[in-house]
């Protein structure tokens, strides 16, 4: 029996690949408590990963490795420690799919359930527990899951249970193709599982939480040649939280996007209604860890640091938004398009609150214990949460030289947003990215970006200069200047010199400067990052 444990092993193992990635993040703290950086008890802390999958034909098993000694600034501290937080086993043929362990898993947008990780966040609200996939015809895909999400190093009390359901119908109906018209149809059912609380809301007010709270939605997509809609609704039972004050009012979404794109065009318009949507797996959860789902923020995702100063953050008790962008080529040999033609890109978005009102017998908007309001469906709200408009536009002039230039307005709330009362900060930002190519290798890129405002911490410069030899170095300075603060002893640069290396599928950056205080955001979901002076470290590898 030994012999034949042993030899099955062997045989395993041999079919098999081993895969994976490692990062570490380190940095260096000295205390400048002129920008407000204070000293670290620990002067280096760090942050660490890696990722290990075996694969087998039909099997695959990974894990992954996680070390906080300690969390780098900005980071939650609960994260503190070192040790296997992600493990699975999946297991799949033609027709099924089945995982045990931990996993992520998305239901049409997300809306009602989407488990993700995303580490510049420090944000990983992982499932752990089972899920099936199950294809049992050409175009029929269903999905069910169960489990409890990660919260650092334990998991939430709530237990999360879901199904749903993807039907192409050209490929059920029209195997051969002869329809133009492209539909696929969804629909979801989440419910979460937490026992039973009873809550003083006053002296003379007692709620009684419930169990079970359950949340579905239905989804479309149509396409037809350079046209394409989707749509998805979601809706959910009363749930009391602390994030609705304790209200029983049925939430629910709605997201809309129409598109349209022939060569050298592209036209998208969104628009998206939330209410009372909200959904973590443990009700008394305050801060943006234990989410079911995902409401994503429609407005555009800024890559340059000034015009991503003032990011906005969905707000799940309320919001009414829309989104439209125009792309645009001018045709290469044109007069004003030049040689290589000219990309022009113009976005606009605009999020105001809900229209509430009070929910009938109260004269209060949103009291704990009551149906908190009513709010008409297509009814915009007063207050102006956040406003952006840009155009950029980017050139090629010759083979070895192009640009950019772009310029942003912003509205941004900063009492909705912050929860500082502050008046809104109104914007405007201007940026020019150059680059000039030497030879095959060598290559320099120059960047200018200003931010002026009369409101907040006032205008801001940026310049920055890279220098790139491929395939292996980069070389960058950077400063910004907050030159336009009201208070003079506040004006500040915040330089910064950095480098990196890469060889292969290794890669090491190096950084040493100042990092002002703000907030950054990945698809709505923010984190603050504290003020720092100090030196950065980063390797990563994959093989």
């Amino acid at each position: 029996m030994l012999c034949s444990q042993v030899t099955f092993a062997q045989n395993f193992l041999e079919g098999g690949r081993v895969s994976g990635n490692f990062q570490l993040d380190a940095q260096v703290y000295r205390a400048d408590s002129a920008i407000g950086a204070y000293e670290v008890d620990e002067k280096m802390l760090m942050n660490a990963f890696a990722n290990l999958l075996y694969s087998n034909g039909n099997f695959n098993a990974g894990l992954r490795f996680e070390s906080y000694l300690n969390p780098i600034q900005g980071y939650d501290p609960r994260y503190k420690g070192s040790g296997v937080p992600y493990w699975f086993g999946s297991w799949r043929n033609d027709q099924f799919e089945i995982t045990v362990g931990n996993f992520y898993e998305q239901f049409g947008s997300g809306m009602i359930l989407r488990s993700y990780e995303e580490r510049n966040l420090g944000y990983d609200n992982a499932f752990k527990g089972a899920k099936v996939r199950f294809s049992p015809a050409d175009g029929v895909i269903l999905k069910g899951m169960i489990g409890t999400q990660r919260f650092f190093w334990e998991q939430g009390p709530g237990i999360v249970r879901g199904l749903d359901g993807e039907f192409a119908l050209n490929d059920i109906f029209d195997k051969e193709g002869n329809c133009k018209t492209r539909v696929t149809l969804g629909g979801s059912f989440v419910s979460k599982y937490q026992q039973t609380e009873e809550l003083y809301a006053g002296p003379d007010t007692l709620l009684i939480l419930p169990a079970n709270v359950a949340s579905y939605a239905v989804r479309a997509n149509v396409t037809r040649g350079k046209f394409a809609l989707d749509g998805e609704y979601a809706g959910k039972m009363n749930d009391p939280s602390f994030t609705n004050n304790f209200i029983y009012k049925n939430g629910h979404s709605l997201l809309l996007q129409a598109s349209f794109s022939t060569k050298g065009l592209g036209i998208i318009a969104s628009a998206k209604r939330t209410d009372n949507m909200s959904y973590k797996s443990r009700r008394t959860e305050s801060g943006s860890f234990l989410d079911i789902n995902y409401l994503p923020a429609l407005t555009r995702q800024h890559a340059y640091s000034l015009s991503a100063m003032y990011p906005y953050a969905t707000q799940p008790n309320g919001e009414m938004a829309l989104q439209g962008q125009v792309n645009y080529k001018i045709k290469r040999g044109s007069l004003i398009g030049g040689k290589y033609g000219t990309d022009i890109a113009v976005n606009y978005s605009r999020i105001t609150s809900i229209k509430k009102e009070a929910a009938e017998g109260e004269s209060k908007i949103g009291k704990s214990g009551t149906a908190g309001y009513k709010s008409p469906f297509l009814a915009f709200g007063d207050e102006l949460y956040f406003q952006d408009f840009n155009i950029e536009i980017q050139r090629k002039f010759t083979n070895n030289f192009k640009a950019l230039i772009s310029y942003i307005y912003q509205d941004y709330n900063v009492l909705i947003l912050e929860g500082y009362e502050e008046p809104m900060v109104n914007a405007h930002i201007v940026i020019a990215d150059v680059t000039y190519r030497f030879d095959n290798k060598q290559a320099l890129k120059m960047e200018y970006q200003q931010l002026i405002t009369k409101q907040d911490e006032g205008d801001w410069l940026q310049v920055l200069a890279e220098y790139t030899f491929a395939p292996k170095w980069y070389f960058t300075l950077a400063d910004q200047y907050n030159y336009g603060n009201s208070d003079k002893d506040k004006r500040f640069h915040y330089p910064t010199v950095s480098a990196g290396y890469t060889n292969g599928s290794n890669r090491l950056m190096m950084s040493y400067g100042k990092q002002r205080e703000g907030i950054i955001c990945v698809g709505g979901v923010c984190r603050n990052v504290p003020a720092s002076n100090g030196l950065t470290l980063t390797l990563t590898s994959t093989f």
